[in-house]
């Protein structure tokens, strides 16, 4: 792009501003508008041009009167007003690293769109046109298509991981997000915003997976929006979990306990939430007390978690997205919260049952289960075990593609530093070099 079409950089004395800051972060573009015309000189109808809006809908924005929410949108305000990424919750940018570092950048390595369209496909236009051409009304059947395409997402995300799967998901997702810019029948228009919120939540769990936490947060944040469309506050309670889990994993459990104390607030005010979404967020909230390191109040929450556990009926509505949590599900997560705490012994036997009776299919699940298991006996002492059940853990590890996974293979690692000249762990570390080619995102150690 030549220098004279470059858009224009905004003001550091903007970009540094403590309002400025905070409108981003809040994503109130009202602010962030205002902000722009009037210390930078960027009038609306050149946000407008910049940002691929049409001047009503950015005065719009600017009176209160319409608020952005998907993340295509998003993505063109940051580009075309040149906000840095991190302000918006966003990946770095494209044009804020030089090209030849972007390999480097973690955050940066999925691009949203190919470089080239090959010569065999319709370039973008053509493809626009044509699905003008060939709109058809959308009927329930419609719905319950994608829903099962996103049944199959989940399925396939447990057995293999989510990063191959994403940019699929991701053109999905985009697909429903401009579904949604037509006028439908309210029970379409509803039903397209709930897949909508689903598409959004599993991008951010394929990111949360892989370790990119910003672009997690940012999806997360989109499927958030989408539910509150259609004031779906149990899905609402749901994206919060999944917040409140990746912030255990960041180390920022005192978030990690907020997060979960509003899903649990959103899902009590919702009308009809079934026991198991409260055992769920029940286990959830052990999760964030264990990480604190609250005695008392993890055991309450086990506790209150099996209660409701007990409460569920054969006939309860459950949503599709709570069916993983299972009886073997709930256990695992009881003893993977003892573990938390340090009480090794009595997560050990939780664990382990859970394992013999956990689906076999579910790759993931297993390795982490089985790295939790080897954890809780090494901490009992119990080396010769530990090594055996971590050996075991490598095969369902190395099936699939899953950072987290990784880093759960490395803290054992980690652990077995003061054993290192063991027979036994010298054994499976060998086994374990062996599998590290095979295992996503692994360190040598």
């Amino acid at each position: 792009m030549p220098d004279a079409d470059r858009p224009q950089e905004l003001p550091a004395r903007l970009l540094t501003d403590p309002e400025m800051i905070n409108a981003c972060r809040l994503r109130d573009f009202a602010r962030v508008f205002r902000l722009v015309k009037t210390k930078a000189g960027i009038y609306p109808s050149m946000i407008a041009r910049r940002c691929e809006l049409t001047p009503s809908r950015v005065g719009e924005v600017i009176a209160g009167r319409r608020h952005l929410l998907h993340m295509d949108v998003i993505e063109r305000i940051a580009d075309g007003l040149r906000i840095p990424g991190h302000m918006l919750g966003l990946a770095r940018r494209s044009w804020e690293t030089p090209q030849a570092l972007v390999v480097t950048e973690r955050e940066a390595q999925q691009p949203s769109e190919p470089e080239e369209t090959p010569s065999s496909l319709p370039g973008p236009d053509v493809d626009s046109i044509l699905a003008v051409a060939t709109r058809t009304s959308l009927s329930p059947a419609t719905l319950e298509a994608f829903r099962s395409s996103i049944e199959d997402y989940w399925r396939r995300d447990n057995q293999h991981g989510g990063e191959p799967l994403r940019p699929a998901i991701v053109g999905q997702l985009r697909h429903v997000v401009e579904l949604l810019k037509e006028d439908r029948p309210p029970s379409i228009q509803h039903g397209l915003y709930g897949i909508a919120a689903e598409l959004a939540r599993l991008t951010g769990w394929t990111y949360f997976d892989a370790r990119q936490y910003n672009q997690a947060r940012a999806y997360f944040t989109e499927a958030l929006h989408l539910a509150k469309e259609i004031d779906d506050r149990q899905f609402m309670a749901n994206v919060l979990a999944c917040m409140s889990l990746q912030a255990t994993y960041q180390d920022k459990p005192a978030d990690s306990l907020a997060l979960v104390t509003a899903a649990q607030d959103q899902a009590r005010s919702a009308i009809g939430t079934t026991p198991r979404v409260l055992s769920m967020l029940s286990m959830r909230e052990a999760f964030a007390h264990a990480t604190l390191g609250s005695q008392a109040r993890t055991h309450e929450a086990i506790k209150e978690a099996h209660r409701q556990f007990e409460r569920i009926g054969q006939d309860d509505p459950d949503p599709a997205w709570v069916s993983y949590f299972d009886e073997p599900k709930l256990i695992v997560d009881t003893g993977i919260a003892h573990g938390r705490l340090g009480e090794a012994a009595t997560a050990e036997p939780l664990i382990a049952d859970a394992l013999r009776r956990e689906d076999h299919s579910n790759q993931r699940g297993r390795a982490f289960h089985a790295f939790w298991l080897a954890r809780t006996q090494l901490d009992q002492g119990k080396l010769d075990q530990a090594c055996h059940t971590a050996t075991q853990a490598l095969q369902p590890a190395s099936a699939v593609a899953s950072e987290r996974v990784s880093g759960h293979l490395k803290e054992f690692y980690d652990q077995l530093a003061p054993h290192r000249q063991e027979p036994v762990a010298l054994a499976f570390e060998a086994r374990l070099r062996e599998a590290l080619p095979l295992v996503s995102g692994s360190t040598r150690p």
